[in-house]
């Protein structure tokens, strides 16, 4: 019996692509080989690189000349220090809401003037800062979805200079104009695939404005010159994440995608905000349609919660160490059958103190 898998990253796949990519483990497109040892320059890997660089972009409504799209290693904590060694030349603007900003707010730091336009650090980034205002600068960067927070921005601001988002947990879950980024990038562990890369969607006028002397490895140009495969790319993560975006162009897209997602979401919060013995973490205004994340009113309920949930074949539900209490992340890929049951744990907790 498979668990339900509320884990914020790896997230749960469809079981297609389980099967799929367990299949071509042992004999990849009857090779012979497995896609663990084919050569990522042979033809079949070239067509899998191709492919999903191509539904990438089709994905975001990108499909045009005006932007890449690249797979590359390091996932996005990588990402963080990239965008600042091509990108900052003396100031680049960050938003502040929580850890992962952070941590790019640190890397864009060893490269220039990384300016917090605005922070929720006062609450322990339990919301997301709104009616900021933007200096001129290099670049704007943001993060879409906060994971351990459970926030998530509604919507972004109107800027005239370049702006570069982490979409890393809530990529390709809803509908957004992608043409309004300049620079996205996400790990794939979320909404794309498995651990072990991370996507980047780079519009070329960018490209203009990549510093000189970026070492090759660390340039965006070197890579988009290379398509992707500068280096040994990452062949199993990517083949993953191809699999993951047939099935998701086969569920009918992202609009498809996003009325499962809001219906899921729903669900927990309104048992959240039902059920006597929980309250939820982030502000209601920003909660995050990927994580929710709540705590019990009384703590000394907890192993009697912990137990319930996990004899249900839960898994992944404890929160982030940082803030503790419960996460339920309801990644592309979580059915709305474990959120119910989620939902029914919760309301058995409470018939039985």
């Amino acid at each position: 019996m498979r668990k339900h898998n509320f884990c914020a990253g790896p997230c749960t796949l469809p079981q297609s692509v389980f099967k799929e990519a367990a299949a071509a483990v042992e004999n990849y497109n009857n090779s012979g080989l497995s896609i663990l040892e084919i050569s990522h320059r042979s033809d079949a890997f070239v067509a899998i690189m191709e492919e999903a660089r191509a539904l990438a972009l089709e994905m975001a409504d990108l499909q045009n000349k005006d932007y890449e799209a690249l797979f590359l290693h390091g996932g996005a904590s990588m990402q963080f220090l990239m965008v600042a060694y091509n990108f900052l030349q003396k100031k680049a603007a960050y938003l502040d809401t929580g850890v992962w900003s952070s941590k790019a707010i640190k890397e864009g730091e060893l490269f220039g003037e990384a300016i917090k336009v605005a922070s929720s650090k006062d609450e322990n980034y339990n919301y997301v800062p709104k009616n900021y205002s933007i200096p001129e600068v290099d670049y704007f960067h943001c993060t879409s979805n906060n994971t351990i927070y459970g926030t998530q921005l509604k919507e972004f601001p109107q800027i005239g200079i370049p702006m570069i988002c982490d979409m890393s947990s809530d990529i390709f879950s809803k509908k957004i104009d992608y043409n309004q980024f300049d620079l996205i990038y996400a790990g794939a562990q979320k909404n794309i695939g498995t651990t072990g890369t991370a996507l980047v969607l780079i519009k070329k006028e960018l490209l203009k404005k990549i510093k000189p002397n970026v070492p090759s490895m660390l340039s965006y140009q070197t890579h988009i010159e290379r398509k992707s495969m500068f280096n040994t790319p990452p062949v199993y993560a990517i083949y993953v994440a191809l699999l993951n975006l047939r099935w998701l162009e086969k569920q009918g897209g992202i609009s498809a995608t996003e009325s499962k997602n809001r219906k899921k979401a729903a669900l927990i919060y309104k048992e959240i905000d039902r059920n006597p013995l929980f309250y939820g973490f982030a502000k209601k205004e920003d909660r995050s349609m990927m994580n929710a994340t709540f705590f019990l009113k009384d703590e000394s309920l907890s192993d009697k919660f912990n137990d319930l949930w996990q004899k249900a074949e839960i898994n992944g539900l404890e929160g982030h160490r940082t803030i503790g209490g419960y996460r339920a992340s309801m990644y592309n890929a979580l059915s709305i059958e474990s959120v119910e049951l989620l939902v029914q744990t919760m309301q058995e907790l409470e018939k039985n103190i």
